[in-house]
């Protein structure tokens, strides 16, 4: 047996658990129902408790004490690829299953009246996300289903300089995060006798594995409004790092019966990028208001990733995937018009670009560049406020001319589908 073809393909299977586990071009930036019909375009107003994971500086602009309940329901991307694969070298023809996924979100935020002090609670969750093709897929080698579901807690506290009208605010960031995955493995099989190759690529069994990890990081934020019709954001989120650790377990198929049904640890540290995020507000009229903003995301923190097995599979490690991401831009547009004192209209969109390499790119993380296009509505008064969004998110279709190191060369075609709701209660 080749055991490092064998730890190459487990290495492959980790590696996409990993990925998916802080977002990558699947990064959820929709954490509140008002931003996201405008495109997320929201660093600059950032004037509702979801500011907390826009621009948490916003908090000192709001009044009194204020609570956010707010979910956001993914239609997980419906993938399509037309192409060539390990298992398929002739043309194939692939589609994801279709997933539902539900993101909720809980702020909550308080102002001081003797002081211009304000606190400020988030939790919310940057990158859940689930994929899965189907069992017999000719993707089997590099997954069949991938689950990650993560939290994340952000106490922060803000300041409002009056005279200035400038609001500064900081916190802190912390990241719980579940991973589960199931892949087949497969790789060439060696006479045992005298190592001539039975099968090329051959199927060795199922892995499946289970990881959690803890991270802490921090943020921090800028709000100024030098007049009354314009106002600038900035918002800065340090990298998170992740020690996930967890259980791997094998279980052996046509030629894996001398490898035995081994369970052991399974470990890696991962790096969440930092990102940030510039914003201008913009009211040309008092129903009106415009924004643009600038998102950079550090993904060249992300160059490979390196497994640890326990004792069982300790023959697997020493083998780091590269990856080779770099670091992207985001560019977002939003407008809310007020067609009475009451009720909102808004829209948006935005630009996303995928830090994947064509080399790296695969059916466990088909990215892209993605077009998002949003509409939505709200509806407030002294009590509170509800909000409403839709989203279409279209990948620009991913070619891979020639195999890349995850052995496709074809098309990859996604769409995903949001809706967002939120319910703010003012006391």
């Amino acid at each position: 047996m080749n055991s490092r073809l064998v730890a190459s393909c487990i290495t492959a299977a980790v590696m996409g658990t990993a990925t998916m586990s802080f977002g990558a071009g699947f990064k959820i930036a929709e954490q509140g129902a008002k931003a996201m019909a405008m495109g997320n375009a929201f660093a600059a107003q950032a004037d509702d408790p979801s500011a907390l994971a826009y621009n948490p500086a916003g908090i000192a602009f709001q009044k009194g004490t204020q609570v956010q309940l707010g979910s956001t329901t993914i239609l997980v991307p419906q993938s399509d690829f037309q192409g060539t694969t390990r298992l398929s070298p002739t043309a194939t023809s692939e589609k994801a299953n279709r997933d539902i996924f539900i993101a909720p979100t809980f702020y909550a935020t308080t102002s001081m009246d003797s002081l211009p002090l304000s606190f400020g609670l988030g939790v919310n969750s940057f990158h859940p996300l689930a994929k899965r093709w189907d069992t017999n897929s000719a993707f089997r080698d590099s997954i069949q289903s991938i689950s990650v579901k993560p939290i994340n807690f952000q106490p922060t506290v803000a300041y409002r300089f009056d005279d200035l009208k400038l609001a500064v605010a900081g916190g802190f960031d912390i990241t719980y995060a579940q991973v589960s995955l199931q892949k087949m493995v497969y790789a060439p099989v060696q006479n045992p006798s005298n190592g001539a190759i039975i099968s090329p690529y051959g199927q060795y069994g199922t892995l499946g594995a289970d990881a959690t990890a803890t991270g802490y990081g921090y943020n921090f934020g800028l709000q100024w409004k030098p007049l009354h019709n314009i106002s600038f954001g900035a918002a800065y989120r340090s990298k998170i790092k992740l020690g996930l650790e967890g259980d791997a377990n094998f279980l052996p198929g046509t030629y894996g019966a001398s490898l035995g049904q081994p369970k052991t640890t399974a470990s890696t540290d991962i790096t969440l990028p930092d990102a940030l995020t510039l914003g201008i507000a913009y009211k040309p009229t008092d129903k009106l208001t415009v924004e643009f903003d600038v998102e950079r995301t550090g993904w060249s923190s992300y160059n490979e990733l390196n497994l640890k097995f326990g004792t069982s599979l300790a023959v697997f490690n020493n083998n780091p995937a590269k990856k080779n991401w770099e670091d992207v831009w985001a560019y977002r547009f939003g407008t809310q018009y007020a067609i009475t004192p009451k009720i909102d209209l808004r829209a948006g969109y935005a630009y996303d670009t995928t830090p994947a390499p064509n080399d790296t790119v695969g059916p466990e993380l088909p990215d892209a560049d993605r077009h998002n296009f949003s509409v939505g509505t709200g509806f407030h008064n002294d009590l509170g406020s509800v909000d409403l969004a839709y989203m279409w998110v279209h990948w620009i279709d991913r070619t891979v001319t020639t195999p890349n190191s995850t052995g496709i060369a074809g098309t990859f075609k996604s769409d995903a589908y949001l809706f967002a709701a939120a319910v703010t209660l003012k006391f």
